[in-house]
């Protein structure tokens, strides 16, 4: 193996995550969930990508679980009936239990 497979070996083994930079966009997604939930984002969490991740991790809202979680919302819902009433066909009734089906629903009748 020579010196630069090494070196590049060496480099994949190590984790630098840490020294990477923050992206602009995860300062931006990290600013909308302190805004939202209230909440101050620390200078420290500023300045370290990998610190800033676990905020973000901790403060994000949480996905809804639960019985009715994979159920369109009403705004899916209501948006689906109009397409629907304007190209004077129906719904699917499984659309109505599963926000996946609704969505491909939706794209595939605009």
């Amino acid at each position: 193996m020579n010196e630069h497979q090494q070196t590049a070996s060496k480099a994949s083994s190590t984790n630098d995550y840490h020294q990477v930079p923050i992206t602009e966009k995860q300062l931006t997604y990290a600013r909308q969930i302190a805004q939202r939930s209230g909440v101050v984002l620390p200078w420290d969490a500023q300045r370290d990508r990998y610190a800033l991740s676990r905020w973000i991790d901790r403060h994000k809202v949480a996905k809804p679980s639960g019985k009715f979680a994979n159920y369109p919302s009403s705004k899916q819902v209501g948006f689906a009936e109009r397409i629907a009433r304007r190209k004077r066909t129906e719904v699917p009734h499984e659309c109505f239990r599963d926000r996946g089906l609704m969505s491909k629903w939706i794209d595939s009748n605009l």
